[in-house]
């Protein structure tokens, strides 16, 4: 019996026994004396733990066996699957988040869902180390997975997906990039080899032709110019944006300086420039920067504000750790749609209208970019036929050094 229970289980029994044995003694009824005896010994075996062993020491529970791949795949970020004989044996979290937990025990085509990923699964195991399998639309319309599979010496097969949409859309604005500055600068290069011609062939020799033809390519020059500088500016300030300027820069004065600089140029515009400035603290930023997305917003507030109605440029607090800048023009205003991607770069809401001003598309994507790298916030609110706000949160130069 010590085998069997522990000593504390003994000691119970023999202690019902005993109880049965004295309601004998003192009501002479064996019947009574048997259901104490009984109920007791089942009171008893009902209380033994289960796992309480004869030298008096409890066993601990046995542990769930758990298969060796599983906690490997799970430590992966990306989605796995293991495929034994067509089926999901094992799926990691982010497998089962992708495609749902439903997928153990289903075939792997129908857990996958894809024409191009059931393609690939079907064909023999040598042939499965080839070039990844890329799917499109899995998960959500816009992502792209590429699909590995390997073949385990077990006969299991190890099903990978690593998301590409990110480096996908990194290619395609790089691919596009290339193409609209490569259209941007053919166009001028077209009108100035054609005027060059043209002037060759004997134009050159009427002064009136002569003159109006090198106004129109000294244009298209400018044009190119402007184009270059401000891809240039992109760049370096690509270059930087992981650096974040460290001077003091009075922002109420230069902001002063760069409306007084676009005064002098002699635009029809020139008086419509209104400065709103209050006294503001320093912020923390690149003097040369600040400038250029001083005079992209103002530039192009003239540019798209209807004539006679004035440029406001206002500079004031903005709750004691931030500087707003903002330039608002009360020209035709741009629709809903075009706003969330104004700052894209070539992208414009009328081009047309954008290319016969002068504007190389680029303007505002600096200004992102500069507002980035300054660790700021650019807002951009507009109302068709009323007008413009662009404005411009900057970290206050203090708030910046204690953030750093």
């Amino acid at each position: 019996m010590k085998q069997l229970f522990g000593p504390r289980t003994v000691s119970a029994l023999l202690f019902a026994v005993g109880i049965a044995g004295l309601s004998f003694v003192l009501g002479q009824e064996i019947e009574l004396s048997l259901v104490v005896l009984v109920g007791c010994v089942a009171a008893v075996l009902l209380a033994a733990a289960p796992g309480e062993a004869g030298d008096g020491r409890r066993q601990a529970p046995a542990e769930p066996r758990t298969d060796p791949l599983e906690p490997i795949i799970e430590a992966l970020v990306e989605p796995v699957l293991v495929v034994l004989d067509n089926r999901v044996r094992l799926a990691n979290s982010a497998a089962c988040q992708l495609l749902g937990s439903h997928i153990l025990g289903e075939d792997v085509r129908l857990a996958i869902r894809h024409p191009a990923a059931a393609e690939g699964l079907l064909k023999p195991a040598d042939l499965q180390r080839d070039a990844p399998i890329h799917l499109v639309g899995l998960g959500a319309r816009d992502q792209r997975w590429e699909m590995r599979v390997t073949a385990m010496p077990s006969g299991e097969r190890l099903v990978h997906l690593a998301d590409r949409t990110g480096s996908y859309a990194a290619e395609r604005m790089r691919v596009d990039f290339v193409a609209n500055a490569s259209h941007e600068l053919r166009t001028p290069l077209a009108a100035l080899a054609g005027f060059i011609e043209t002037l060759r062939d004997g134009a050159g020799e009427d002064p009136e032709t002569r003159d109006r033809f090198l106004k129109v390519m000294a244009s298209e020059a400018g044009r190119m110019q402007r184009l270059i500088d401000d891809l240039i500016s992109l760049s370096r300030i690509e270059a930087e944006k992981y650096r974040a300027p460290d001077q003091a820069v009075d922002l109420r004065k230069l902001t002063h300086e760069v409306c007084d600089q676009i005064r002098k140029l002699g635009t029809a515009r020139i008086g419509d420039v209104v400065e709103e400035l209050s006294d503001v603290p320093p912020v923390k930023g690149d003097p040369t920067q600040l400038s250029q997305l001083l005079h992209n917003l103002v530039n192009n507030a003239i540019k798209y504000g209807r004539a006679g109605t004035p440029v406001t440029v206002r500079l004031a607090r903005d709750g004691n750790a931030m500087v707003m800048l903002s330039v608002s023009d009360e020209g035709e205003g741009i629709a809903p749609e075009h706003i969330p991607r104004l700052t894209e770069r070539f992208y414009r809401a009328d081009p047309g209208r954008s290319r016969a001003l002068g504007g190389t598309g680029l303007g505002l994507s600096i200004v992102k970019h500069i507002v980035e790298r300054h660790r700021g916030r650019l807002d951009i609110a507009s109302t068709p036929g009323t007008g413009t706000t662009v404005s411009v949160m900057l970290p206050a130069a203090d708030t910046v050094m204690k953030l750093s």
